[in-house]
């Protein structure tokens, strides 16, 4: 019997610690698996017993990449359990907030994670010394996603200025304005970006998705929205929550999620893409015709274009926020009492975000249960994998691995905040 052995101890450019691993036998694709073998941290346990309200600090903890996503959506939760809802003014506070971290992740993710890939370099180092340019158009890009989290919630990383009900405070008029010019000089580091991954050399394949992700008919769905699907889902976060399976693998130390049915399912940048390419500022959309890029995109490889098209509506969205800037007074929305069953949802720059908790009538948390974007991608981001080993057993060992390798990080998954090299192995009988 012939058998191949595709495995990678320790997975490169990603948040956290993982491998993966894929045995042939005779031509045939037997075994894949995504493992994820970082020790879980038990945040939902951790919250029980806590305030309500202290919630948004002890989540935003789970990932220091896109802690916002975390502090919102334990905020829309709280929210719903309390049945209040931000102001005008708070809730484009917040969408600005997260315009900054959709603009640092993605730089983060599209120029020092990604890239390198499509230069066949091992690392970020790399590829700037090919591509010096390009490295510094993206830290320029990181570094104003980063200002603006900063000046919105008070420091780039797990921000102190978000709070259940809205902020702790109001940025003023003056410090606002101070985000125009970084961010216009954003938007064309942005457009450029498109071009830039657009010329990319992207293998052929495409997968028949089920796509989730927030949808808001009047924009492009960041911070809140009703959940739909490409299998025709509209669904309020609550309804949707209940969907939503997971279970136990052995080869995981992360959930994996599926909906009700069985089915696996795609959050994130494709998601959102197919979902909402209407609700795409003019821009944006501009940009992604530019370089011929319709939707759906099926071709998981060009992923990487589909974030550059979300970093420029981040950057205009932004702007089109900072333009129109009041201070909102008071500049959060005061609950009187938070008692019941809240679930939120926000688009973290990897995908869809669900907090649900059960709080009592002291306004003390009794149950959690936080659904990152990995662990609904899991599923997915494997039968990707099958699929690339397939189409690629022509390849030798070495191009192979590299093109799983690829296949992982084309969904950017958020294990947790780390990155580091170990070495590739390649096992053959």
């Amino acid at each position: 019997m012939d058998e191949r052995t595709i495995s990678v101890e320790g997975l490169s450019r990603v948040e956290g610690e993982g491998s993966l691993r894929a045995v042939v036998r005779d031509g045939v694709v037997h075994e894949v698996e995504l493992a994820i073998f970082e020790p879980p941290r038990f945040f939902e346990a951790l919250l029980v017993g806590r305030d309500a309200h202290e919630a948004p600090d002890i989540t935003s903890r789970i990932c220091g990449i896109c802690p916002v996503a975390y502090q919102l959506t334990a905020c829309r939760a709280i929210e719903a359990a309390a049945g209040v809802t931000g102001t005008a003014g708070i809730e484009a506070l917040r969408r600005l907030l997260y315009c900054g971290e959709w603009i640092q992740s993605h730089a983060l993710h599209v120029y020092l994670l990604h890239a390198p890939d499509f230069f066949g370099c091992r690392d970020a180092l790399e590829l700037a010394k090919r591509e010096p340019e390009a490295v510094r158009r993206g830290l320029e890009l990181k570094k104003v996603g980063n200002l603006i989290m900063e000046t919105v919630g008070g420091r780039a990383i797990h921000p102190v200025n978000v709070r259940v009900g809205g902020f702790y405070r109001s940025p003023t008029s003056e410090q606002i304005a101070t985000l125009e010019q970084p961010l216009r000089r954003a938007r064309e580091l942005a457009l450029s970006t498109v071009e830039w991954v657009a010329g990319f050399s992207f293998p052929r394949i495409d997968r028949d998705y089920l796509f989730v992700a927030l949808h808001d008919p009047t924009h492009y769905a960041i911070e809140a929205g009703r959940v739909r699907s490409s299998s025709g889902l509209d669904l309020s976060p609550a309804e949707f929550e209940k969907l939503v399976l997971e279970e136990h693998l052995a080869h995981s130390t992360a959930l994996h999620a599926r909906l009700e049915g069985r089915d696996a399912y795609l959050t994130g940048p494709l998601a959102r893409f197919a979902l909402n390419y209407a609700q795409l500022g003019s821009l944006a959309r501009g940009a992604a015709e530019s370089v011929g890029l319709t939707s759906p995109v099926t071709n998981p490889f060009r992923s990487i274009v589909v974030r550059a098209i979300e970093l420029v509506e981040a950057c205009d969205e932004a702007l089109r926020i900072v333009a129109t800037y009041d201070p909102p007074e008071p500049a959060f929305v005061s609950l009187d009492s938070v008692k019941g069953v809240g679930v939120g949802a926000t688009e973290a720059p990897r995908g869809l975000l669900l907090h649900r908790y059960e709080i009592d009538a002291t306004g003390i948390i009794t149950a959690a249960r936080i659904v990152p974007p990995t662990s609904q991608n899991q599923a997915t981001i494997e039968a990707d994998l099958r699929r690339v080993v397939e189409d690629g057993l022509a390849l030798d060992d070495d191009a192979l691995t590299s093109r799983c390798e690829q296949a992982v990080r084309n969904h950017d998954p958020c294990i947790s905040c780390a990155a580091h090299f170990l070495d590739v192995k390649v096992a053959r009988r």
